[in-house]
């Protein structure tokens, strides 16, 4: 098993539907050859972003199948897909199933409707779902807003520490600094801290984080790439006025509902995603218009990824 720490932007792609909701997996092809020429080096799919827990298990595995077709013979490109939470018969079906298609990594998030009483017990899940695939990454998705779960985290390593072999970090959606700079120095860096905060990378490199996952890597790559290059060359001003970019941009999903407002971005670069399932609002056709000169005003198509420019990384 190669438990490696990741590097670099791995995008949380979004799930291509039909008009009528249906699945459209014909786009992955092209949505792969897009992040790639935009230096993103992996997906992290079925998430949030990706509407897993809006897609049937069948759905689930179609996804996970098309993105295992595309990234098979490039060793470059990790592909891990969350397997969910409530269900646990599900995710270990879905684990065993990532293993039999290729796939990188698996991950899983708290069981959100019975919720884990401890930490202990949010071990306890963990370690049945990694334990059907002991060779295959497994990493905790922790999206405290989302699952109502919030344990710290510096705890749940602690508890999987001598439990769960495969164990191999956390993608952490979450604001609690003091906590990520636990998780990242326990026993030396052992566990990989992948940030899940697009909004606040800037500071999250302060800490140490070398990779992040995140939904608007998908149309950004470029704006967080600078970032980046700007931090590590202690350019703080300018790695400030980026991530505030990053900030301006991000603060557009929710004037326009939310989550979907990412599939509007995706549009807007030529790759139709179609809607968000219901119960997620989506914009109406006079309010992607509106959308559009929002998205001129601060710039966007300045630092929006592109379908066929390479970035350099």
């Amino acid at each position: 098993m190669n438990k490696q720490h990741l590097q670099g932007l791995i995008a949380a792609p979004f799930t291509p539907m039909h008009t009528d909701g249906s699945l459209n997996l014909a786009i992955i092809p092209s949505y792969y050859e897009m992040l790639k020429a935009n230096g993103i080096k992996g997906a992290f799919i079925c998430g949030s972003t990706g509407e897993g827990v809006s897609l049937s298990l069948n759905e689930k595995k179609a996804v996970a199948e098309a993105w295992a077709a595309v990234a098979k013979d490039d060793a470059d490109f990790i592909v891990m897909p969350l397997l969910g939470g409530t269900c646990l018969t599900d995710c270990k079906e879905l684990a065993l199933h990532a293993q039999q298609i290729g796939l990188d990594a698996i991950s899983f998030t708290a069981p959100f409707y019975f919720k884990p009483a401890s930490v202990e017990m949010l071990a306890k899940a963990c370690s049945e779902v990694a334990s059907v695939v002991p060779d295959m990454p497994f990493y905790y998705y922790h999206i405290p807003v989302l699952t109502g779960v919030g344990f710290p985290m510096i705890e749940l390593l602690k508890a999987v520490d001598n439990l769960i072999p495969n164990f191999t970090g956390v993608k952490y959606t979450h604001e609690d600094f003091m906590d990520f700079l636990s998780c990242m120095n326990f026993k030396e860096g052992k566990y990989d801290m992948l940030w899940g905060r697009d909004e606040n990378m800037l500071p999250a490199l302060a800490l140490g984080t070398k990779a992040s996952v995140g939904s608007t890597f998908n149309y950004a790559a470029p704006l967080y790439y600078d970032l980046i290059d700007a931090f590590n060359n202690g350019d703080l001003k300018t790695a400030n006025a980026l991530q505030q970019k990053s900030i301006d941009m991000i603060t557009l999903l929710g004037k326009y509902g939310g989550i979907a407002t990412g599939k509007a971005y995706m549009k807007l670069l030529g790759i139709d995603c179609g809607e968000f399932r219901l119960p997620v609002k989506n914009m109406t056709a006079t309010e992607f218009e509106l959308f559009k000169k929002d998205t001129e005003q601060i710039g966007f198509n300045q630092f929006s990824s592109r379908l066929q420019t390479a970035v350099n990384v």
